[in-house]
């Protein structure tokens, strides 16, 4: 074993909980690993109000990549949405921790929950895929933009300009403020991001003493349900860009995917239930996205943004 390890995160509240989640996950395997951490600036976090659209695929990961690339540091954690689905040649991508909560929540400033928010009310989102989803149900309400780690907007929801928004829960559980939480969202209502709640560790495909230390963390049923929800991205070729939600859950030896695809204005919600085999996560991705591509809903899965 090296002397330390280089893990390189973003700079984030949550970022740095789960850099430290992983470590501590490492060390219950080796108590002797040490670690040097390395903070990198990421293209989103260097521009926290441009349009997470116009900056394109890996916005909060390629900095990162680069500098495994490199051989800055040895071992990267992401959150696993962050990533695309289509892995850097040279670079190996495995899940690892237990999954948090991946549902998507409602932090509201007066406390309604979803079905009773007023009419009008300001909610910040910048993501289009909750905000289609909600549009979906309630097009009676205002999304307005927001950008920022997690604390930044919920301080925002708390002030004048908005009435709540939307966040996912995990970000907020492991930062210990789940007293913020109005309102766990139903995939039914909003449909996670493929991969949402889930932690990444990333290392070069060459660094075998790396990777078997990722392998030792890895949670097998987080990674199952996790592979089906991305394959359906990977199958539209669209990454993380894509305006999709899902929602994988392991039943014994089945995994049941729930996922939809919904235009940004909320009109219609295309949405697929399947079920499969465990031991076989991809396949049952692929056959979520064939059964999107008989609804009707091809140009709309390989033309939108999340």
């Amino acid at each position: 074993m090296r002397s330390a390890i280089r893990i390189g995160t973003r700079g984030s509240s949550l970022a740095i909980a789960q850099t430290e989640m992983t470590m501590a996950a490492m060390r219950s395997i080796d108590s002797a690993i040490r670690f040097d951490v390395e903070v990198i600036t990421s293209a989103g976090d260097a521009a926290p109000n441009a349009p997470l659209g116009s900056l394109g695929l890996g916005v909060f990961t390629s900095a990162i990549e680069s500098a495994l690339l490199e051989k800055r540091i040895d071992l990267a954690v992401h959150s696993l949405k962050d990533l695309p689905t289509e892995v850097t040649p040279g670079l190996s991508i495995i899940p690892v921790l237990e999954r948090e909560d991946p549902r998507d929540v409602l932090v509201s400033r007066d406390h309604h929950d979803f079905v009773n928010l007023p009419a009008n009310s300001r909610i910040g989102s910048s993501s289009p895929r909750r905000i289609a989803q909600l549009k979906h149900g309630r097009k009676d309400l205002l999304f307005i933009p927001i950008r920022g780690n997690i604390e930044t907007r919920l301080r925002k929801a708390e002030g004048l300009d908005y009435d709540g928004t939307i966040l996912a829960a995990a970000g907020i559980l492991r930062l210990g403020m789940a007293e913020c939480i109005t309102e766990y969202l139903s995939p039914a209502i909003c449909a996670p991001a493929p991969g949402q709640a889930a932690v990444a560790a990333q290392s070069r495909s060459n660094d075998h003493e790396i990777l078997g230390l990722m392998q030792s963390i890895s949670h097998k049923p987080t990674a199952i349900a996790v592979t089906a929800e991305r394959e359906i991205l990977r199958a539209a070729g669209g990454g993380c860009q894509l305006s999709i939600g899902a929602h994988a859950t392991l039943e014994g030896d089945e995994i049941r995917l729930f996922a939809t695809v919904t235009p940004l204005d909320g009109s219609i919600s295309y949405r697929v239930e399947v079920t499969g085999p465990a031991d076989d996560p991809e396949i049952v991705g692929r056959a979520a996205y064939i059964e999107f591509l008989e609804q009707g809903a091809g140009d709309l899965m390989h033309g939108v943004t999340r």
